[in-house]
């Protein structure tokens, strides 16, 4: 019972859309509208607002490490499984039709809590891959095929198995991403809608 209640908590922290909330109250109407339609912090840049994008990029990573932190601290066990609730919170807010973000910053808040060095190095792989392509959404894929390794290295099996799911996750949400990337039309890092 104590874990479904945490796994129920974690989730509904998760499901927060720290995107839209700070974009419509700039005044800047639905995120949803703009872009890719997307809630996160990619498509909050496409505003211009970068102090948006860079605000809803810390809270949704912040919500994914706190909630690791407070459960592992008070939950007594059920850390993993708190973990992909909030991150399946992220991916499918309840109050938003099911249709989320795709877990970029979230997961990372994640890592950072279960483990801080597989956090640095997912970030590390993040910014490498985006300084040099200047496409967030391969930046995204980049750090998340690193993860399970990290995770595997740093912290313990369970965790790389965390990690992995994670990374299916993401890659799945990435599809149309990917789709773009491989026809040379998505967009690039900063590029407003």
């Amino acid at each position: 019972m104590t874990l479904l209640l945490l796994c129920i908590f974690a989730y509904m922290v998760g499901s927060t859309p720290f995107g839209l909330i700070l974009t419509r109250a700039a005044g800047l109407g639905d995120i949803r509208a703009i872009g890719s339609g997307n809630i996160g912090a990619t498509n909050v840049l496409r505003t211009g607002r970068k102090g948006l994008a860079a605000a809803t990029l810390l809270l949704d990573a912040l919500k994914g490490t706190l909630v690791v932190l407070f459960v592992r601290h008070y939950g007594h066990g059920g850390v993993f499984a708190a973990s992909l609730a909030v991150f399946l919170g992220h991916l499918f807010p309840f109050w938003l039709g099911f249709k989320g973000g795709k877990g970029v910053a979230t997961g990372l808040g994640v890592f950072f809590g279960l483990s801080w060095p597989v956090g640095v190095v997912c970030c590390a792989v993040w910014l490498a891959t985006a300084v040099l392509l200047r496409w967030s959404s391969a930046a995204a894929l980049a750090a998340f095929a690193a993860a399970p390794f990290a995770a595997w290295y740093f912290a313990s099996c369970q965790a790389a198995l965390l990690a992995l799911v994670i990374a299916a996750l993401v890659f799945w949400k990435h599809e149309p991403n990917i789709a773009r990337l491989r026809a040379g039309t998505e967009p690039r890092i900063g590029k407003k809608a």
